[in-house]
């Protein structure tokens, strides 16, 4: 690939990137969330998603051939294959036919002889010994004739693996996190597989966040940051420190913010997280132990999909939740959203457009919206004197929303103005405008600063500072976007796997971050 150019409706997010793999190479690719690998990997396989957006400004060649790769069966056809984090496995089906999937074998049948090929009949027994010879390339000991549905999560990872290497032509293999959902020992399975079908003369790309894995397998090393290539290590050279100083880049200059009355201490603790274990899909937790002090705003930081999402989420009652959960002392009752609003902790999803506003509604319904259901603020007095029954108090409604408006400089025509017409950065300020009204002791705000410009994104975290300092509000930030957790944080808690693996200092060295946030590294826990 060669000088690979894409923009997405005017940004850039691959620029002038080129990568190379050998046969017979496991070549790795790294990066961290957002630095470009998986819209590298689109172009390559011919995702519509890039076709539709206007397609991509550079070369791609197959055995010195210049190709035009423009759909998934352009790729396949060339001999690239491609095994996703994502199953593409039929529970139903047994191993072997999940293989042989839309290549499957048939011979002749008593009636096929009559009418022709399309009445023959699957030929198990060969489709069986094809199966067994491709597990058999990998290494493992899988008994074809078993339902997918009933493997263990690793096994299916080598069926899918076993799916693309039965193909007559592959050239290139692309593995996409391959061991995210692997144990130790089915990850030292998987290095060993790669290496045999290297070996063999297959070119391997393998793109993966665990660094110690790419460094024991991969004979090159690519590193993405913010679409462009800022390394490329051979085997000798990969160390790390240094892949991860590469993957993180240089520290953003931690602006001045101002002073508190009071600074936090470890002897206030005003959240006590323990062994939380959340059932989030995609975002699992496995028993994490935090300590979250009084007045602080602390981030959780990690790559997607190793449960820092959950936190927020499952503390919040969205998903199913176990552990223990003490909020200055006390008990809080997990998977009861609505007790968990009363004890004063609030919460700005990350999914702002699905769950965290009515976009149909006005500014000024979402800005109460929560505190009417959960508080029963901003009620009155129904027409009888006495009455059970409460109204709604416009003007009270009417007043806050301007308040807010005005406070967090929402830009609108007015309260009655819907939120679907707002800009995205706008929406968000009415999401914490939302948080706001609650008056709560604890913020969470998951991913703030998600899907709005730059200018937006300083002032999001500029109002979350400004919470933090005037209110003596804790915040707990979670965000992919490690150089803003970095300007505005106490501390920065980095998740991994479900777990805490550290809690590091804003300023702390950048190899730090990128062991921690790989897994690297244990230290700090608490």
């Amino acid at each position: 690939m060669q000088s690979i150019t894409k923009k997405y409706y005017g940004t850039t997010v691959l620029k002038d990137v080129s990568l190379e793999v050998d046969q017979g190479e496991i070549h790795a690719l790294v990066g961290e969330n957002g630095a470009g690998k998986s819209t590298l990997m689109n172009v390559l396989f011919g995702m519509p998603v890039i076709h539709q957006t206007g397609g991509y400004e550079g070369e791609v060649y197959i055995g010195g051939q210049q190709v035009d790769i423009l759909t998934p069966a352009d790729a396949m056809a060339l001999g690239i294959g491609m095994v996703h984090q994502e199953f593409m496995l039929i529970p139903g089906f047994t191993v072997t036919e999940n293989i042989k999937l839309n290549r499957e074998k048939s011979r002749p049948s008593l009636l096929s002889r009559f009418f022709g090929k399309s009445l023959e009949i699957l030929d198990m027994e060969d489709m069986a010994r094809d199966s067994r010879a491709a597990l058999d390339k990998l290494g493992v000991g899988i008994e074809e004739w078993l339902p997918v549905a009933g493997l263990p999560v690793g096994y299916m990872q080598f069926v899918e693996i076993a799916r693309e290497i039965d193909k007559e032509n592959v050239r290139l293999l692309v593995f996409d996190e391959p061991t995210a959902v692997l144990t130790e020992s089915e990850a030292d399975l998987f290095l060993a597989a790669i290496k045999k079908l290297a070996q063999s003369g297959m070119a391997i790309l393998f793109i993966s966040h665990r660094l110690d894995e790419v460094v024991a397998v991969a004979d090159r090393i690519t590193v993405l940051r913010d679409g462009e290539v800022v390394g490329r290590l051979s085997r000798e050279e990969a160390h790390l420190d240094r892949i991860a100083e590469l993957m993180v880049g240089r520290r953003i200059e931690r602006p001045a913010l101002p002073p508190r009355a009071k600074e936090p201490s470890d002897d206030d603790i005003i959240l006590d997280i323990r062994d939380l274990m959340v059932d989030m899909p995609g975002e699992r937790l496995n028993g994490l132990n935090l300590a979250i002090r009084r007045g602080e705003i602390i981030g959780l930081g990690g790559l997607a999909g190793h449960g820092k999402v959950a936190v927020a989420n499952g503390i919040m009652g969205l998903y199913p939740a176990t552990g223990e959960v003490l909020k200055a002392g006390q008990p809080l009752p997990l998977n009861d959203p609505a007790e968990v609003l009363r004890q004063g902790i609030a919460f700005v999803s990350e999914d702002r457009r699905g769950t965290g506003l009515l976009l149909g509604d006005s500014i000024e319904h979402n800005i109460v919206f929560t505190s009417l259901q959960a508080q029963d603020r901003f009620l009155k007095e129904g027409f009888l004197p006495g009455s059970m029954l409460k109204l709604q108090d416009s003007a009270l409604i009417r007043n806050h929303a301007l308040q807010m408006i005005k406070e967090l400089d929402i830009r609108c025509r007015g309260p009655e103005q819907p939120v679907r017409t707002l800009s995205g950065g706008n929406q968000q300020k009415v999401c914490l405008a939302r948080a706001l009204t609650l008056s709560p002791e604890i913020l969470f705000a998951s991913e703030p600063t998600r899907g709005i410009d730059v200018g937006a994104k300083s002032l999001v975290l500029d109002l979350l500072v400004e919470f933090n300092r005037k209110m003596n509000m804790t915040v707990v930030i979670t965000s992919s976007e490690l150089a803003e957790l970095r300007q505005i944080c106490d501390r920065i808690a980095i998740i991994y796997q479900g777990r805490l693996v550290g809690i590091l200092e804003p300023d702390a060295p950048d190899v730090e971050y990128g062991l921690m946030m790989a897994g690297g590294k244990r230290a700090g826990v608490s």
